[in-house]
């Protein structure tokens, strides 16, 4: 399953207590809770290029499955990660204490990110 295309985030869940958990100051909070994100993501074998533009910021990462990539978060922080697929249809990651799992099912990305007893939950639609 190829996880190529461009998805428009449809809901979320826990976004602004997730952020602030995070550190991002609240301006900028309450400013990208609203905001429709678009996810561009190119699939080549175990390569991604993963390119997210929310209003007129954009983070753009790339990383192959198993191998050390240094990503930037949605806070701005670099880490260095290693990203494993689970099935065809799952890509798993820790970073600086929380876990990742974005999830392709059909035309839906489910992106869920953990930290302690806290999750935000994404999801996205091919467009």
């Amino acid at each position: 399953m190829s996880f190529t295309g461009k998805y428009e985030l449809q809901s979320q869940e826990n976004f602004e207590p997730f952020m602030r958990a995070l550190g991002l100051p609240e301006d900028k909070i309450q400013k990208g809770k609203d905001l429709k994100s678009i996810s561009e993501i190119v699939q080549d074998g175990k390569k991604f290029t993963v390119t997210v533009t929310t209003g007129s910021e954009v983070i753009k990462n790339q990383f192959t499955i198993g191998e050390e990539s240094e990503i930037q978060m949605m806070n701005g922080e670099k880490a260095k990660v290693v990203v494993h697929m689970e099935g065809n249809n799952r890509l798993v990651t820790e970073v600086k204490g929380m876990k990742s799992v974005t999830e392709l099912n059909g035309d839906l990305i489910t992106y869920t990110m953990t930290m302690g007893d806290l999750t935000l939950k994404r999801v996205s639609k091919r467009i």
